[in-house]
């Protein structure tokens, strides 16, 4: 028996050439390089030039993706961009990198759903593949994160960055069963209750601005250890695989203590967790892909591989996602 199951042709990613590290931001704001790394794990993140928009990230990181995967944009018949900080209210990033890209054919939209849209994005794509309502897909997570932050608070300011990672997935007719490859499963949730929790202040209906990110910090980490923890174990066991087969594990960079508190509690070894926090900060949409890419350019990640991408953010969503790459 056969099924129509999406591929992971190609990957790519982009950072802006600009690094903000820690000390910088110590002249901005009362903390200092110490007291960041200790709280998250982060050392430096890259921030978008003046000028450079969202799109612009997601389009270098897409045509990185298509080169990987040895195909042109003409080729695509689906675009999903997962984004937070678009480049206007409309159109979508999806249609505007549609047009950049000179794919003609097809659709292309936005899915918002913060930092776990790569993850709800991968989703959508897949699903749309298995329907066989497209046959080539970019998947893309890009954020201009830097855009909405208060630099006047250091609970917040200090931990986002900028960046896009893309992916291409292919329709594939393979084997049935975990042995197979490409996406093999997708799980998503979210929690609308906490949305004061994370949040920006700020919406054109609500107040007509773009407003700042807000987050109560502790109570984000103690719901994102148990809600990564919970999607991880259900996609796992839903794809007939078990935690100790995954190869490796890529969750959403937030906090390099988040990381390690999902690792303890399934009893994951910390060298499968691919961990970019200290270099990239937390690039919302963008940080699975990113932490994805630079595995495989690394030499981590290899074809055949079983790799777990999972993700928290701000609505509450969450979700995970299981790929043989």
């Amino acid at each position: 028996m056969t099924e129509l199951s999406s591929r992971i042709a190609g990957i790519g990613s982009h950072l802006p050439e600009r690094i903000l590290t820690n000390d910088e931001i110590s002249a901005m704001v009362d903390t200092s390089d110490s007291w960041i790394r200790e709280r998250t794990g982060i050392r430096q993140r890259h921030i978008a030039g003046e000028g450079v928009t969202t799109c612009d990230l997601a389009e270098r990181a897409a045509r990185r993706a298509l080169d990987d995967a040895g195909l042109a944009a003409e080729d695509l018949d689906l675009i999903v961009v997962a984004t937070t900080t678009p480049d206007f209210t409309f159109p979508s990033v999806g249609t505007m990198l549609q047009a950049r890209l000179g794919a003609t054919k097809g659709a292309a939209f936005d899915v918002q759903a913060v930092c776990t849209g790569f993850v709800y994005a991968l989703a959508m794509a897949d699903n749309m593949i298995a329907r066989g309502q497209a046959r080539t897909a970019l998947v893309v997570g890009a954020e201009t994160m830097s855009r909405i932050l208060d630099w006047t608070d250091r609970s917040t300011c200090v931990l986002f960055g900028d960046g896009a990672g893309a992916m291409v997935l292919q329709a594939d007719e393979t084997a049935s069963g975990p042995e197979r490859s490409g996406i093999l499963g997708t799980y998503l949730r979210s929690d609308g209750r906490f949305k004061d929790l994370l949040h920006v202040d700020g919406g054109p209906s609500s107040t007509g601005t773009v407003g700042h990110l807000r987050m109560v910090g502790n109570q984000v980490f103690r719901h994102a250890i148990t809600n990564i923890a919970e999607s991880m174990t259900t996609i796992a066991g839903r794809s007939g695989v078990t935690i100790e087969e995954v190869d490796w594990f890529v969750p959403h960079q937030a906090n390099q203590r988040i990381l390690e508190g999902v690792a303890r509690k399934l009893s994951i070894p910390t060298e499968k967790v691919i961990s970019t926090v200290a270099d990239h900060g937390n690039t919302s949409a963008a940080s699975v892909p990113l932490a994805f890419d630079r595995a495989v350019q690394d030499g981590r990640i290899k074809r055949g591989d079983l790799v777990l991408m999972e993700a928290l953010g701000g609505g509450f969503t969450w979700g995970a996602a299981l790929a043989r790459f």
